[in-house]
């Protein structure tokens, strides 16, 4: 049905439904393709009756599998898929798509298929959200883009950090997620910067590198570079990944908002988990927005079974008078790879004990105490007895459905040790005494709720006076990544974060003997996380250095993932016209990778002269050129890093195959 406007007349008869339109910042009426595909997937009565009433659309996403004389008696099928597809293709206007398809990127047929083996059930889960990052100022987010220029320009200056993406399906997938060539080898020791020169790096007795890094680059891609020497190795991973709040820089080309989010997570937690030990947990830090989301994701990847606790941190003291209820706390997801193993060894995920609360009202000649109940929940046979306060005479009997801690002949044994007190005057129910040398053998239980590990506010102060000014937004403070560490590792652990940010995690780690990896493909990896770490090598003084004692000293070594295509992306997001667009084409179809089905010569003879593609926004006209490069070479594999054309350094091929091993 060549020349039919599909989507016009998609919108003609579902305007009647007042349920998926909304008015937009113009005042316009303006369709909620989410909430739309949400019914569609849900089979709505209303909006399939819609869709069937016209024609065309009936011809296009139905099938006829009952034909009958007459047509009200035919029964029809609607053909979910080519609808949804449809819909995520024309978004906002045929252009786009069409000229996808005259150069040849897609037949216009294919949607991103679903599998039947997970649990959660969204649109492109099965794929591979390639994902990167940019600071450049004045670029917009190519995906985001306006048919009114002065808007696009709007946002062009609100903008300081922008996240673009491409969704891969399983068959478009080749080599993406080979190890990829390293370069650009720093270390950094309490002497200054070194050479790299002798390519030796520290290992481990089981061969392991025993290297604290801070990588540069893609954290998927990079991850997966990890895994030939990482797998089964990493004690923590802790993220404070994008909270998709629409303030973050998180924004996609569609309005399946959550799933788009939710598969960017999914890809990297899946090889999280490879990466970790037996005994490792991963934490992740997120607010109300996509928690719910990401619990139920994470119950499918890591095991419902293993999952933790949801430990509630209050981020924020501060009051927002317009909220309705003002927000001050953060979620933490906790999982283990093998909850299993905690409990069996249950005292080995605790705290220190601080002696807190322990004192010595009876001068016991073991040390200070702290009363702990003597009843427990559940009921057992050999654990109900009475108990008699020899003060007052009282008889005390464990309450419905619980029991003593103990049996009765060790009830009696603890008695006669003088164990058991009758409360502050001796006119209570029986407690047991716990010495705090008991208690620092076992460790100290923490709680779910954290309201003493500092704010966002003196993560904040801690960069201030660190640089001088504030270079990061809500930083997480050292107090609270401390008390993750203390929990989930002991010295010489391997700790990851591959949301590095401001460097929070890799400084706390250096400052507690651990081993630590943090990934972050932002700009401001080298000015704001290794400069940290090099204050931190130099000794300073601000979170928690004096609460550990903290001197200075050790090393870390700098590297980033060799870059081809994603030099080309960013030289895409970079240009200001449509002819410095036009200019950089010839460049990126003589260097580098481009589809291997795409129609050069119709796009360079044709396109491009036409009125319609240069009247196209320029974010438009951007994202039809980074649709052209091969995503499965945004940076050099490691199997390729000798090719000249690359001018990856004999020293760097070197160091790359020593970290490989």
């Amino acid at each position: 049905m060549p020349g039919i406007n599909f989507r016009s007349i998609i919108l003609s008869a579902l305007e009647v439904d007042d349920r998926i339109w909304f008015q937009n910042e113009e005042g316009e009426k303006e369709l909620n393709q989410t909430l739309l595909l949400d019914l569609v997937e849900k089979i709505d009565d209303k909006i399939i009756n819609l869709l069937l009433q016209e024609e065309a659309l009936r011809e296009k996403f139905f099938a006829k599998i009952s034909p009958d004389t007459t047509e009200k008696q035919s029964t029809y099928v609607f053909k979910m898929n080519d609808f949804r597809f449809f819909m995520e293709e024309n978004k906002i206007d045929n252009s786009y798509t069409a000229y996808k398809n005259r150069i040849g990127l897609t037949d216009g047929k294919k949607f991103l298929k679903d599998s039947n083996d997970i649990v959660l059930n969204w649109p492109y889960k099965d794929c591979i959200l390639e994902g990167g990052q940019s600071n450049e100022e004045g670029t917009d987010n190519y995906f985001e883009y306006s048919e009114k220029a002065e808007k696009y320009e709007q946002k062009q200056a609100k903008r300081k950090e922008i996240f673009f993406n491409s969704v891969l399906a399983p068959d478009e997938i080749d080599r993406l997620l080979d190890p990829k060539a390293l370069v650009n080898w720093k270390r950094f020791t309490d002497n200054g910067e070194l050479s790299m020169m002798n390519y030796e790096l520290k290992r481990r007795e089981d061969g392991t590198i025993a290297e604290n890094m801070i990588i540069k680059g893609n954290n998927l891609l990079a991850m997966h570079s990890l895994k030939k020497q990482f797998v089964g190795k990493v004690k923590l991973i802790y993220i404070d990944p994008p909270y998709n709040t629409g303030n973050d820089g998180f924004k996609y080309n569609d309005n399946f908002n959550h799933s788009t989010w939710l598969t960017f997570m999914k890809n990297r937690l899946e090889v999280a988990r490879e990466l970790l030990r037996e005994d490792g947990s991963i934490w992740i830090s997120l607010d109300d927005k996509e928690f719910a989301y990401l619990k139920v994701l994470c119950d499918d990847i890591f095991g419902k079974n293993n999952f933790l606790n949801d430990v509630i941190w209050n981020s924020t003291k501060s009051v927002t008078n317009t909220a309705i209820i003002s927000v001050s706390h953060t979620h933490n997801l906790v999982y283990f790879k093998n909850k299993d193993y905690y409990v069996k060894n249950r005292t080995e995920f605790r705290l220190d004990e601080d002696g807190e609360g322990f004192s010595n009202p009876d001068n016991d000649p073991r040390g200070v105490w702290k009363s702990d109940p003597f009843q427990v929940g559940g009921w057992r046979p050999n654990q109900q007895y009475e108990i008699k306060n020899p003060n007052t005479g009282v008889i005390y009997k464990p309450n419905e459905n619980c029991s003593w801690k103990n049996d009765l002949n060790k009830f009696q044994e603890l008695l006669k040790d003088n164990r058991i007190v009758f409360g502050v005057d001796g006119k209570a129910g029986p407690q047991r005494k716990r010495f705090l040398f008991e208690a620092e053998e076992r460790g100290k239980v923490t709680k779910t709720i954290w309201d003493d590990v500092g704010t966002t506010t003196n993560g904040t102060q801690h960069i201030k006076k660190l640089f001088n000014k504030a270079v990061f937004d809500n930083p997480k403070p050292e107090e609270f990544i401390k008390r993750i560490i203390e929990l989930s590792t002991n010295e010489n652990d391997i700790v990851l974060d591959y949301h590095l940010g401001s460097g929070t995690t890799a400084a706390v780690a250096h400052k507690m003997g651990r081993q630590y990896i943090g990934i972050e493909q932002m700009e401001y990896v080298e000015t704001i996380a290794v400069e940290r770490l090099k204050k931190v090598i130099e000794g300073e003084q601000g979170g928690i250095s004096k609460a550990v004692n903290w001197q200075g000293g050790g090393d870390f070594i700098y590297f980033e993932l060799a870059k081809w295509n994603e030099v080309a992306k960013e030289r895409i997001l970079e240009a200001e016209s449509f002819e410095q667009l036009i200019e950089f084409f010839d460049e990126m179809y003589e260097r580098y990778f481009l589809n291997y089905n795409l129609k050069i010569q119709e796009f360079r003879d044709k396109i491009i002269q036409e009125d319609s593609f240069q009247d196209l926004a320029l974010a438009e006209q951007k994202q039809i050129f980074i649709a052209m490069l091969d995503n499965n070479q945004m940076y050099v594999n490691k199997s390729e890093m000798s090719d000249a054309k690359f001018g990856i350094s004999e020293e760097e091929q070197a160091l790359t195959e020593e970290f490989y091993n």
